[in-house]
């Protein structure tokens, strides 16, 4: 058996074998460890988690706690000498065992909520799909959002398919040079060491699907990845047969020109769609999440044409009653865009079968379809060729409605088909250990079950407030120390002395106040926006009484030039003696830097100008592990906010002019730490508990946890958008 295989079946066998049986027992220890390692539901399982790091603790850290790579490097019978020294035999089989009971299990939410998609699956397409930090094939929110959608759609048990790209060199790994400047490095991944293998048609013949264009053909091998009872497959163009270039296209995520973008999102879209058909599924819905992969619906379109034999109109009413479509920014710049010939050399190919010319294609791309000037828009094709159309928050549902108007004239702005879906998370992904167990213990025994449903979470308040808030401090000591490993990791990287290093090993204080901030460093959300007034925030940082300490991490996307500058405000304050030890700059912000940040922060901070923050899900991530929100009334704080679950930055106005916004919105940040979220910290019984800070902690839990789950979040998916297009029933309705 190949140690990088999923081994089809393994008969379970008692850890007490007869003589001889040594070498059988240790190749069905390895082969059941193996089929957990290759199917990730085990990231969001953490007792897996725990048993891959018991194996060998040093090289799970230096793995990026990759279980495939691990066991790799180990044979079967090093494996078994390994778990008979930790009596590991029982947590194996209990692992296995679980994984098989859950890939089985049919009585799901879906089958009685959504037992229709089960002959009409869902196709889910999404540029990027953050998953886990040893699966580096994401950027960020994006992706981390499409990962914990097919995590929960797995635990709903929606029959659904994720749809992406394999990009071998991921995004960068972010490192600060010693004036405090973003670097990128790109890392080429070993495809052994990931958990997929290539997909095999109904034949059992490994799939590469063609795309024709106007200067050759271009090609994509597809991968498949198992997240739960979800398939996500992966399409690479590192194939024999494209040119240098073409091979090297599906490297990097977000890079290159215009060029690499639009034949990155014509293999995502129109590649997927015939990846699918190759597989032999037939979906009933396409959710296109963002318009990278808008292309795929002109696909669709074909496919209908070819087998039915519709007209391109007739074909284009259908496909369109399939498809879903969710934008998730309100920032211009975040809306791909691409010139005529640009479309004309990747798309003319397939516009000759559908039979359209050149300007009719160009104006499926265009809100003025006469507008001859008017470059194609990926999220403007993505409205047209869909039926449910959404945004990510309600705010964002508004701004967007605002936005995009003028693609429906003389219809009132509250009239536009453009609804909401807010975010949410996958709560088992993001919750911390010692917290589930807290649940557990308080917890009716099905709240795991029911994740997305308010009474889930109501046992919150039945918890002795001092075993929360130990509970807290736990978890924030392990952020402080993670911080230290990393902080002090840095400096030897840039060379610093022994003594800078030794230093770094003791910042931070667990009895201090903790905020976070953790995010891509887009220059709208003003990272920097605390620092507006040194002297006031120093003053705050070093209060005798109650001090203040901030610990940031984040990318800036590497042509980024004011993002960096961002980055580098906060990272060279660790030169200025008013915030040495005080402020903490953590640098290649991943999955596993976020996880460790949000379990342990006391307050979570996000200060967005109002109102480009489309949604945001980190904060919701805090809230499962007790932490506070402090955020302007932007994304989905703005309808999450109720006076006693966190604190609100502003009153959710803005001003004309943006330089005055940022000034109101300085003021009111410290204003609100200031006479609220210090105060309410710091504020102890005679027992040291910060009882009011407590029951912010309650009320966050039991209002937020269910509500901003991305259980709830499928679901609505589901029953609003799926269900109907699954059906073919015309209908306008949009959830607002």
């Amino acid at each position: 058996m190949s140690r990088t295989e999923l081994p089809h079946a393994v008969s379970p066998t008692s850890p007490l074998l007869p003589p001889g049986h040594e070498a059988e027992h240790a190749d069905d220890l390895y082969g059941k460890l193996c089929a957990v390692a290759n199917n990730l539901w085990w990231s969001w399982h953490p007792e897996c988690d725990q048993l891959f790091r018991d194996i060998d603790p040093i090289r799970w850290r230096q793995l990026d706690h990759n279980p495939v790579a691990l066991l790799r490097e180990m044979s079967p019978e090093r494996l078994a000498d390994r778990a008979s020294e930790l009596v590991l035999h029982s947590r194996i089989n209990y692992a296995y065992r679980r994984l098989q009971e859950y890939l089985a299990n049919t009585h799901t939410w879906a089958a009685t909520n959504a037992d229709v998609l089960g002959a009409k699956p869902v196709a889910y397409f999404s540029a990027e799909f953050g998953i886990h930090e040893s699966v580096p094939i994401y950027s960020g929110g994006l992706g981390v959002l499409a990962g914990d959608h097919i995590k929960s759609a797995s635990g709903l048990g929606v029959p659904l398919v994720g749809v992406g790209l394999y990009y071998s060199h991921g995004y960068f790994r972010q490192y600060l040079d010693d004036d405090g400047y973003q670097g990128e490095d790109y890392l080429e991944t070993t495809i052994e060491n990931l958990p997929m293998r290539p997909a095999l048609d109904p034949n059992g013949n490994p799939i590469t699907i063609s795309i024709e264009t106007r200067n050759g053909l271009l090609l994509a091998k597809v991968w498949l990845m198992h997240v739960g009872r979800v398939r996500l497959y992966l399409l690479d163009c590192n194939v024999d047969g494209n040119k240098p270039e073409d091979r090297e296209l599906t490297s990097r995520l977000y890079g290159g020109d215009q060029r690499t973008r639009i034949r990155q999102e014509l293999v995502l879209g129109v590649g997927g769609v015939k990846a699918l058909a190759a597989l032999g599924i037939d979906p009933g819905v396409y959710h296109l999440n963002e318009g990278h992969s808008a292309f795929g619906a002109l696909q669709v379109v074909w496919q209908f044409m070819d087998t039915d034999g519709m007209t391109f109109k007739d074909a284009c009413r259908q496909a369109t009653r399939m498809t879903c479509f969710t934008t998730h920014t309100p920032v211009p710049a975040g809306h791909d865009r691409f010139p005529p010939e640009l479309v004309e050399e990747h798309l003319g190919p397939l516009r000759d079968a559908l039979g359209i010319s050149a300007d009719e294609l160009l104006a499926l791309g265009r809100v003025d379809p006469n507008n001859s000037n008017e470059t194609f828009c990926m999220t403007v094709i993505g409205f047209k060729m869909s039926r449910f159309a959404n945004a990510v928050s309600n705010l964002h549902g508004v701004v967007s409605r605002r936005m995009w108007a003028h693609m429906w004239p003389g219809r009132p702005e509250d009239d536009i088909p453009i609804g909401h879906i807010t975010n949410g998370v996958h709560v088992l992904t993001w919750l911390a250990g010692q917290m589930s167990l807290l649940y557990d213990k308080h917890f009716a025994a099905d709240w795991k079950r029911r994740l997305q449903e308010p009474d889930a979470w109501q046992g919150i308040h039945g918890v002795d407030p001092g075993e929360l808030w130990e509970t807290h401090n736990a978890l924030k000591n392990n952020l402080l120390s993670f911080v230290r490993r990393r902080i002090s990791r840095q400096c030897r990287r840039r060379g610093e002395n022994d003594n800078v290093v030794e230093s770094a090993r003791r910042i931070l204080d667990p009895r201090v106040l903790t905020i976070g901030f953790g995010r891509r460093f887009a220059t709208y959300k003003r990272a920097n926006l605390l620092f507006s007034d040194l002297d006031r925030v120093s003053k705050l940082l070093n209060d005798p009484q109650r001090p203040v300490q901030l610990i940031y991490a984040g990318k800036a996307h590497p042509k980024d030039e004011p993002g960096k500058r961002f980055i580098q405000e906060i990272a060279n304050l660790r030169h200025d003696p008013r915030f040495a030890g005080r402020v903490a700059f953590i640098e290649d912000y991943d999955i596993n830097v976020c996880r460790h940040l949000i379990q342990g922060v006391d307050v979570w901070l996000n200060n967005p100008r109002r109102p480009l923050e489309a949604s945001g899900t980190s904060g919701q991530k805090v809230v499962l592990n007790g932490g506070l929100n402090c955020s302007i009334l932007d994304g989905w704080w703005a309808e999450a906010y109720n006076g006693v679950n966190g604190f609100a930055i502003g009153r959710g106005y803005s001003h004309s002019k943006d330089e005055i916004t940022d000034q109101r919105d300085a003021l009111a940040l410290y204003d609100t730490l200031e006479n609220q979220v210090i105060p309410c910290y710091y504020d102890r019984d005679a027992d040291g508990l910060p009882n009011a800070w407590i029951k912010h902690m309650m009320h966050s839990i039991s209002t937020l946890a269910w509500r901003f789950s991305s259980h709830r979040m499928v679901a609505d998916y589901s029953s609003q958008a799926y269900l109907w297009a699954a059906g073919g029933v015309t209908c306008d309705m949009r959830n607002r």
